[in-house]
């Protein structure tokens, strides 16, 4: 990839050899179609998909793909990664494998729900504070 950092996941994108675009082209159809309300941007310089908070990144390198689900992604499918390199919030899927695209899919929902479920907990509380101020 070239030095300069991307404005969008499609200049990031395209800054691969295609046969990498189009995977990473399929990743991002997958996050798009478990998570239609997340929001794209390029953070620390990779594709990343926003919604009631950061949900994941992707990368791709020259041999693997990297996708950071942060650490609760990857705790809660433990036995699923455990075939892949992987660290604290990071998953390495070879490019020389098939990807595992239903894995992605699950991940992404997770995350999903993980997020609104802490969205749900905030408002939650600030409904009781708002009560006992009433009372």
């Amino acid at each position: 990839m070239k030095s300069k950092i991307p404005k969008s996941i499609d200049e990031y994108i395209e800054n691969f050899p295609k046969e990498v675009q189009l995977v990473l082209q399929k990743i991002r159809k997958t996050i798009q179609k478990e998570a239609p309300n997340a929001t794209e941007t390029i953070s620390y310089a990779i594709p990343t998909f926003v919604q009631n908070g950061n949900l994941l990144h992707f990368a791709a390198f020259s041999k693997h793909i990297g996708f950071y689900a942060l650490p609760s992604g990857n705790q809660a499918f433990q036995k699923e990664i455990s075939k892949y390199k992987f660290g604290k919030g990071s998953i390495q899927f070879p490019l020389n494998e098939p990807i595992p695209y239903p894995l992605i899919k699950k991940i992404v929902k997770f995350r999903v729900d993980e997020n609104l479920e802490k969205v749900n907990k905030k408002v939650s509380k600030k409904k009781i504070q708002v009560q006992k101020k009433k009372s």
